[in-house]
């Protein structure tokens, strides 16, 4: 596959230039079996263990032993809080203790976020705009991201750096987020209709993963 330009625009929408998109990044085979196996990998990392069953160590009382040792005739028992008696532990639950984290190497999570990146610069829906500044009023964003050229409603802005009024001008809209270019993931990315960057957060970009 060939390199190819991206179109910059500035943020009324007005075409000033074209950008080279570097083939090592934006023009590589797609795999999708390693997409598959990096999205598995994420979605695993981020979930919470939430179900949670108490051993016998952990239900309250139980402290005495209810009888004896001997002489009673009875089965020996040393708390009522076992896992045999009613009320007591639960042997072999579910616990927050868990960890369902999946192990996937830097480099392969590289090669997959240039894949995902190959794709949607082949589909145009990477937008690369100048510069947004903005006071951080939500109209103000909305403003830029209509005269912007993307269709669909949901849409990624990265910015080189975390701008408080540029974050702030986007938490009112449902299907607009802000992130970074070193926090770019293949989950959202994969969800987005358009990913909207900067000049200086496309080059933050190269630069992460040409290193």
């Amino acid at each position: 596959m060939a390199s190819q330009n991206a179109k910059i625009y500035d943020q009324t929408g007005k075409e000033t230039g074209t950008f080279e998109l570097p083939e090592a990044i934006f023009a590589v085979e797609v795999e999708s079996s390693l997409i598959h196996q990096v999205v598995i990998a994420q979605q695993a990392n981020a979930r919470v263990a939430i179900a949670h069953t108490k051993g016998r160590s952990e239900v309250r009382g139980g402290g005495r032993k209810p009888w004896r040792q001997k002489g009673t005739g009875r089965a020996r028992h040393g708390s009522i809080r076992s896992p045999l008696w009613a009320g007591g532990g639960v042997t072999f639950g579910p616990t927050k203790f868990r960890s369902f984290g999946k192990k996937i190497n830097k480099k392969m999570k590289q090669k997959a976020l240039k894949m995902v990146l190959t794709d949607l610069a082949k589909e145009e829906k990477i937008v690369l705009v100048d510069d947004i500044k903005i006071s951080g009023k939500t109209q103000e964003m909305v403003a830029v991201l209509t005269a912007l050229p993307w269709e669909g409603k949901r849409a990624i802005l990265s910015f080189s750096s975390n701008d408080p009024a540029r974050i702030r001008a986007c938490k009112n809209l449902q299907y607009i987020s802000s992130v970074e270019a070193k926090s770019l993931n293949i989950v959202d990315l994969l969800k987005t209709d358009a990913l909207i960057m900067t000049k200086q957060s496309m080059e933050d970009l190269i630069a992460l993963l040409k290193a």
